[in-house]
């Protein structure tokens, strides 16, 4: 019985993921630029970075639904998202509106997962976990109150939205924590399940 060939890497998910990555510095440009003062750049740094993460929901929903799954889509799909959320973080503290040690802890923990996943990597696959998609959602959603100068609203509505963006990074930033311990519980649980059969 003849084995189906696997996706070509060059697919329109592919594609999407490629064009985060290069949106990256692009959406960082638009966000440090007069130290995140012009309210004009912020607000396209806000459009950037939403159109952005529209690319990371649509390439995945592509993939599988057309049977676009590659190698090349698993491995730059996290970085893709890493590189985004990381530039947004990071830019946001250069320009004063999240403390430095929030946007430490969250790069520390994004990024050692993302090594720690590879270095297990032959024990098996750790699939992304239903907090791990919460704490992405909340993390966009900080990100995206962030990037919104609270100058622009009138007082009420400035608070509102000030206050519903710290909470959501109070809740992102939770939530990464947690989720980092559990995928740290899994990996050594993995690791010593493929151990013990062999």
């Amino acid at each position: 019985m003849e084995t189906a060939a696997p996706p070509s890497n060059l697919n329109i998910a592919n594609a999407l993921t490629v064009l985060r990555i290069a949106g990256v510095p692009i959406f960082g440009w638009l966000l440090l630029t007069d130290g995140g003062d012009d309210v004009g750049y912020r607000l396209w740094a806000f459009v950037a970075f939403v159109l952005l993460m529209i690319t990371d929901r649509i390439d995945g929903d592509i993939a599988r639904s057309r049977g676009l799954v590659t190698n090349f889509g698993k491995l730059a799909d996290p970085i893709a998202d890493k590189a985004l959320t990381g530039m947004a973080f990071v830019g946001l503290s250069i320009i004063g509106v999240l403390w430095w040690w929030v946007t430490i802890v969250l790069l520390v923990r994004e990024w050692g997962i993302t090594l720690m996943r590879f270095v297990v990597k032959k024990y098996g696959v750790m699939p992304a976990s239903q907090g791990g998609r919460i704490k992405t959602t909340l993390q966009a959603v900080a990100i995206g109150g962030y990037l919104l100068p609270f100058e622009i609203w009138d007082n009420t509505i400035s608070q509102v939205l000030r206050w519903t963006t710290h909470v959501a990074m109070a809740a992102a930033l939770a939530i990464t924590i947690l989720t980092a311990v559990q995928y740290v519980r899994d990996a050594v649980v993995m690791r010593r399940e493929q151990k013990s059969r062999v």
